[in-house]
């Protein structure tokens, strides 16, 4: 892939790392932030300090009624709803150009999924779990970008399909020509059939067809294709696919025995019983000795920075 990577810009959670802006006051290291931030430019944000919020603070809590989930204050009885819908709205406004966002689990203000809702403001236990304000503002108005929180971040899986994702789109938004589109096409192609087959046809199409088309609006359709086509993280059957086509490059170069081998490997990847590793190395070792340019420099084996694969789960 060569040693150049875009830097992806990433909204982060302020407290995870870069500011001791936790209601308890708490500076929250995070080891999956702390590397990526060689990396990564991230621009911090504390919703709850940003509508004046002290530090450290009384909790407040997501409390489900009528016209809807608010955000309130037990303590002070104070309904924050408003003033947090106003900070989003303005924030999410003005960030211009973001490939992703790694937010606090189990905020009222950024979790994505898990923040505990409330029947009443001052009394009783959570009955349901979803977004965080802030959050919710961010889904609405990036439905389509890598999110994730920093306690899914520890599965090497999630991961690894959330770095996939903002490294590609950095990458794919310093194409500035429909040749550059078609070269960066043809280097995550089987990244993308992993993924999804039709899709990724799909944008073969797109480009097939683009000549005489504006290029912003060739490269914006392009885009909104590959995020989609890469949403959900691939299963192990349609990766097998993509290394078999990988492997179709060597089949008249490589000997009996070492085809069967291959194909063994593969069917332990697709058993679930070997990582996906153990088959890409095999290829990319394939790759630099028969001198296959194009199947080395495939985004399926480096699809982020190298630096990043040594990270580990928790």
């Amino acid at each position: 892939m060569g040693a150049f990577w875009p830097r992806p810009r990433v909204v982060v959670s302020a407290c995870l790392g870069f500011s001791a802006v936790h209601y308890s006051g708490e500076l929250i290291p995070d080891r999956i932030v702390a590397a990526l931030r060689e990396h990564v430019d991230f621009i911090p944000v504390c919703p709850e300090v940003e509508i004046g919020l002290g530090v450290p603070r009384p909790t407040v809590r997501l409390v489900r009624g009528g016209e809807g989930v608010r955000m309130v204050q037990p303590l002070t009885g104070e309904d924050l709803t408003g003033r947090m819908q106003a900070f989003s709205q303005g924030f999410l406004a003005s960030l211009g150009q973001v490939e992703g966002f790694i937010l606090k689990n189990r905020s009222p203000s950024c979790a994505l999924k898990d923040a505990k809702v409330y029947a009443y403001a001052d009394r009783g236990g959570a009955v349901a779990r979803g977004p965080g304000l802030f959050a919710k503002r961010v889904e609405e108005a990036f439905p389509l970008l890598p999110k994730e929180d920093e306690g899914r971040l520890t599965s090497a899986r999630i991961r690894s399909h959330f770095l996939a994702r903002i490294f590609g789109l950095a990458r794919l938004r310093e194409v500035r020509d429909l040749g550059g589109l078609m070269a960066f096409h043809a280097r995550y192609k089987l990244l993308l059939h992993a993924h999804h087959q039709a899709e990724t046809r799909g944008l073969g199409r797109l480009l097939a067809e683009a000549k005489g088309r504006p290029f912003q609006e060739v490269r914006g359709a392009y885009e909104e294709g590959f995020i989609r086509t890469t949403r959900h993280p691939f299963r192990l059957p349609s990766m097998a696919d993509a290394l078999l086509h990988a492997f179709g490059y060597f089949k008249r170069a490589l000997s009996p025995r070492e085809k069967a081998h291959f194909l063994d490997l593969l069917a332990d990847f697709r058993g679930g019983r070997v990582p996906l590793e153990a088959p890409l190395a095999l290829l990319r070792s394939w790759a630099v000795r028969f001198g296959e340019d194009y199947l080395e420099a495939q985004a399926l084996f480096e699809p982020y920075p190298r630096a990043l694969m040594d990270l580990r789960s928790s």
